[in-house]
């Protein structure tokens, strides 16, 4: 479900919307004239009042120079000319009108979101989730414009709640399918997931065997590259279809679980620039599948690792800020927000994503064997911001299960670790091409 967010600490309210602003979506063509830097009002890294007295409040420009977006950006690679799709259940009715607040207070160019609701059946809300799930659409929006603020957005939405279980997950699948049929963009971004837990039985494997081949093709002849969120309950997750009871041993979740997904953990940016302090996030999912064997990109890990592994698919791959404390700023229906979660982390490396195709002049389709050939070469130390400290253990006074500790190089919790951008996209570039 989309348990990959976590709300946090609404701290001041704005009761003027700006109007609708408006600008053309981007496609996925190859730029034919030199990128154009944004105007330096997109570099406001002032957080709103009730929230700038936080002092690990991020802006999207903090956020893109923490990762090494800006200066890309300020070369003019912002990820125009293509487009980001994401999915989620049911949308939010205020989207637009958040996006075009977000937009004005940090100078960020104004966008035109697509939404699109292709399919036609009876909304069902058994959790009632509807509200929450529309702030997980906001955040993954804002989030993907603040990161790649000249791409443009595909929002999908089902009318079925994805909860646990295969609950949601048809319709999911269909939204996929929908964006690949109709070429809506070459990123696609996903932060929800179902528990492991709850799909170990016939209906649960029926259901995933029917993603893979949809996820290998994508991403190996359809130049698609999908992220998923790893989760936020830590080393484990639900094991019941209602999402209130965390499973007593280690388990991971789907999609992001699927070898040909990029999942994405969290991390705490506690500080940025040259002071950069930066952890593993506490509630940041991490694991081993007990559905997929270990990819043939993980095999190239140390042996420290592969014992780990075990012949598992081990997530997540990378990570991003994902602690609702040191969060972006979000507008969500009249409110500025620190939300957080792996919804964020996510979201982040869809706007990356979107900004390395602008850069290749063509998608760069599957990308997990790039990162990993980088993590074995000399550029790892300079392409990612190794995370080394913190854990994923949980012991919430109903279940205690042990986690997992960031550790030099892939670790179980912030995966190969967070990008710096500026390094990494090249260097992930050329990788792709050998």
């Amino acid at each position: 479900m989309f348990k990959r967010f976590l709300l946090t600490l609404v701290l001041c309210f704005l009761v003027t919307a700006c109007g609708s602003l408006g600008g053309p979506n981007g496609g996925n063509k190859t730029p034919t004239a030199l990128p154009t830097p944004l105007p330096t009002a997109a570099m406001t890294d002032t957080c709103p009042d009730g929230l700038s007295n936080m002092p690990t409040c991020q802006t999207p420009h903090s956020l893109r120079v923490a990762y090494g977006v800006e200066s890309l950006t300020e070369h003019g690679y912002s990820g125009k000319g293509q487009t980001v799709v994401d999915i989620v259940s049911f949308g939010s009715p205020t989207l637009q009108k958040d996006m075009d607040v977000f937009d004005k207070q940090f100078g960020l160019p104004p966008i035109t979101l697509q939404i699109i609701s292709p399919i036609n059946e009876k909304e069902y809300d058994p959790n009632g989730d509807k509200a929450s799930w529309g702030n997980e659409t906001t955040l993954d929006v804002e989030i993907i414009h603040a990161i790649a603020p000249e791409a443009g957005i595909v929002v999908l939405t089902s009318p079925v709640a994805e909860t646990e279980g295969t609950l949601g997950l048809p319709e999911f699948r269909q939204l996929i399918q929908y964006s690949l049929d109709h070429h809506l963009g070459n990123i696609i971004s996903n932060s929800w997931g179902a528990s492991e837990a709850t799909l170990n039985n016939p209906a649960g494997q029926r259901e995933i065997q029917q993603w893979t081949p949809i996820l290998q093709k994508a991403t190996t002849q359809q130049g698609i590259t999908f992220f998923g969120a790893s989760g936020d309950n830590g080393a484990t997750d639900y094991n019941d279809l209602k999402a209130q009871n965390l499973s007593p041993t280690a388990t991971t979740s789907f999609v992001d679980d699927e070898p040909w997904v990029t999942s994405c953990g969290g991390t705490s940016l506690l500080q940025g620039g040259a002071n950069r302090r930066e952890i593993a996030w506490n509630m940041s999912g991490g694991g081993f599948s007990m559905f997929f064997p270990t990819p043939s990109y993980q095999q190239t890990l140390p042996a420290s690792v592969q014992s780990l592994l075990n012949n598992r698919r081990g997530v997540p791959d990378v990570a991003a800020d994902a602690d609702p404390n040191t969060a972006t700023a979000v507008y969500q229906n009249g409110q500025w927000t620190m939300i957080g979660g792996t919804s964020a982390s996510a979201p982040i490396w869809a706007g990356i994503g979107a900004i390395a195709n602008q850069m290749a002049g063509h998608p760069l389709g599957f990308i997990n064997p790039g990162l990993y050939k980088i993590a074995a070469s000399s550029a790892y130390a300079q392409a990612f911001h190794d995370i080394t400290m913190g854990n994923n253990s949980v012991d919430d006074g109903k279940v205690k299960v042990k986690g997992y500790s960031a550790v030099p190089g892939w670790d179980p919790i912030t995966g190969l670790g967070t990008p710096n951008a500026a390094v990494l996209l090249p260097a992930l570039i050329s990788a792709l091409k050998s």
